[in-house]
């Protein structure tokens, strides 16, 4: 993996409120650096100095501890880190490589599943 990921990307937050999440994160210092509206979900994007949060109004947010829904490594070489995490036999929770229209060229992802169920992702922004 050290070959592969270059170190911690962004922090999956779900809400249900996206107005109400923005007012929280801004005040605390967070920046608004992205924002897309992806089919029915807005996906928002804040950072404060080297940690980037990514919001998403999903409607399924559980509003409870532990509602974190996934932090992602950053990588240059999805493709490659698939295959080998494939190989090695880690929990897979998607089927293949995923993408998405985020950023400027878009974004290609993963995710693996840990040992007490937490979601890890790994994304390479194109």
């Amino acid at each position: 993996m050290k070959n592969h990921v270059t170190g911690l990307q962004h922090i999956g937050i779900p809400t249900n409120d996206m107005k109400k999440s923005l007012e929280f994160y801004e005040k605390l210092g967070f920046e608004n650096i992205y924002q897309v509206k992806n089919g029915k979900e807005t996906v928002v994007f804040l950072r404060y100095e080297n940690l980037t949060l990514e919001i998403y109004e999903n409607g399924a947010a559980l509003g409870r501890d532990g509602s974190v829904d996934h932090f992602a490594l950053d990588t240059k070489h999805v493709e490659e880190l698939y295959l080998q995490m494939k190989e090695e036999g880690y929990t897979m929770l998607t089927p293949g490589i995923n993408s998405l229209p985020f950023w400027e060229k878009g974004i290609k992802f993963f995710i693996i599943e840990g040992p007490n169920k937490e979601r890890i992702e790994f994304c390479e922004i194109l």
